[in-house]
């Protein structure tokens, strides 16, 4: 019985449907990386404490932190702080500082114009209005920088978003302001 089911066409069919819906379904969801973590570790930007209003005068030209905030928990927990650097020349950069999140498929680091809201309601936000895409993720562990093009212009960008492209949901988000 069971010799003659293996010699089915049908059989040999079904098992090629199951086979490839199986390695179609891996690599879509990619579910190794719910247990693996990408551990980043630059060199971010030192930036000079602000000095007492008196003391202005001895305070270096540097780098300085333009807008920060820290990051908000949206489909996967999300911590750390995020800070837009101004550097001595006027270059602009992200620094994700002790981030930590799930690792993902297609995980893209997004300005956005979206309010960060806390729950379900902030998962799918940042998508709806303008938003500017600095990369892919580089690790969901640890320290990370992510230069701004000088042609992106930061007026109404208010949110940094850990991005899911595949499934258009956000791990986590960080209102910036300053």
């Amino acid at each position: 019985m069971v010799f003659r089911l293996l010699r089915a066409p049908l059989t040999w069919v079904a098992a090629a449907v199951l086979v490839a819906g199986a390695a179609f379904g891996l690599y879509w969801f990619q579910p190794w990386k719910l247990v693996t973590d990408t551990a980043v570790d630059e060199e971010l930007t030192v930036v000079a404490t602000a000095a007492a209003p008196s003391d202005a005068a001895s305070v270096p030209a540097g780098p300085a932190v333009v807008r920060s905030g820290e990051f908000v928990t949206h489909e996967h927990e999300t911590t750390g702080s995020a800070r837009i650097v101004r550097d001595a020349d006027g270059q602009l950069r992200l620094e994700l500082v002790g981030l930590a999140t799930s690792n993902g498929p297609d995980l893209r680091v997004w300005l956005t114009d979206q309010q960060v809201r806390t729950g379900t309601a902030g998962w799918r936000v940042f998508d709806d209005g303008r938003w500017v895409e600095l990369g892919r993720l580089k690790g969901n562990r640890g320290n990370q920088a992510y230069d701004i093009p000088a042609d992106v212009d930061l007026a109404g960008l208010t949110s940094v978003s850990i991005w899911c492209k595949r499934f258009s949901v956000s791990f986590g988000a960080a209102p910036l302001t300053g």
